[in-house]
């Protein structure tokens, strides 16, 4: 259909497609969550759907759309998305000391790298990604840097003053994984990011692109959109594929196989059983308090 200024004018989606989709969405959220709006578009224009959505703007709008009506529905918890980008900053207060050791008792975590060789740090180009990831990074005890594209010169030589001093304290080596788009500018932010951090890093350090390579693209049979014409950089890219584009669960699975092989092996669940008497240890301490004269 044609409207009178001559663009193509798409037909509205009935209820019964509304239905479906919203179907979709639920069941790829209740397999895998969180995850971030764009991970569920990504899985929304898999043809063999039964309602697809395009792969263009307005096929995102439309996922977003359909997932804060869900959301504010109570159909999808909100806590199933996430979204890295936007957070509140909050101050804790105490009424005493007592409150702090028991607010804080579950806080408490058993250094699981302690007799590790390596120092991993996990470093994503968007903040979605790093939405998607943040709890298994706090399990395993990794920093996790989301860079926002080409990473401020500021961040890079913070973060390198940090695993110089990791280095020089614990011997480790350190290691960097990234998560990236592969487009013309993603292919190059990784690049810029580790000489940076060599720049500023005494250290050898080992820089891991663990996605989104061309390897993976075949693999997991990923969308792909052409190149932006008129774009010069990376020649060798003739067709780009976000980060978010892998499912969710998947890149969670590759991130976890390559943090823990810098583990010792058993140290995860060591660290665990560590925690609970210990975190029991602290409460215990914040009755002591509380009884005191």
């Amino acid at each position: 259909m044609v409207n009178r200024t001559g663009t193509i004018k798409r037909p509205r989606r009935t209820k019964a497609q509304i239905a479906q989709l919203d179907h979709q969405i639920l069941d790829v959220l209740a397999e895998d969550h969180p995850q971030s709006v764009r991970h569920v578009f990504y899985r929304m224009t898999d043809p063999r759907l039964a309602e697809p959505v395009e792969k263009s703007d307005r096929g995102y709008r439309h996922v977003q759309h359909r997932l804060k009506q869900l959301r504010r529905a109570g159909r999808v918890p909100y806590h199933w998305i996430t979204d890295a980008t936007r957070r509140g900053h909050h101050v804790d207060t105490f009424a005493n000391p007592a409150e702090f050791l028991r607010a804080t008792a579950g806080l408490y975590r058993a250094d699981l790298w302690r007799h590790a060789d390596h120092y991993v740090e996990v470093w994503t180009e968007s903040r979605s990604i790093a939405g998607v990831i943040e709890s298994d990074c706090r399990e395993l005890a990794v920093s996790l840097y989301p860079c926002g594209g080409f990473s401020s010169i500021s961040l890079a030589h913070e973060a390198a003053g940090y695993i110089n001093d990791v280095v020089i304290e614990t011997d480790r080596r350190p290691v960097i994984i990234y998560i990236g788009d592969y487009d013309p500018a993603g292919v190059l932010v990784d690049k810029a990011l580790e000489a940076e951090l060599r720049l500023h890093t005494s250290a050898p350090l080992s820089f891991l692109r663990i996605a989104i390579t061309p390897e993976q693209i075949t693999e997991y049979d990923l969308p792909t959109k052409p190149r932006k014409p008129g774009e010069r950089r990376a020649p060798e890219v003739q067709h780009t594929v976000e980060a978010e584009a892998m499912p969710a669960n998947s890149l969670r699975s590759l991130l976890r196989d390559h943090v823990e092989m810098y583990l010792p092996p058993g140290a995860l669940h060591a660290a665990k059983v560590a925690e609970i008497s210990e975190r029991e240890g602290l409460r215990q301490m914040a009755e002591a308090l509380e009884v005191r004269p």
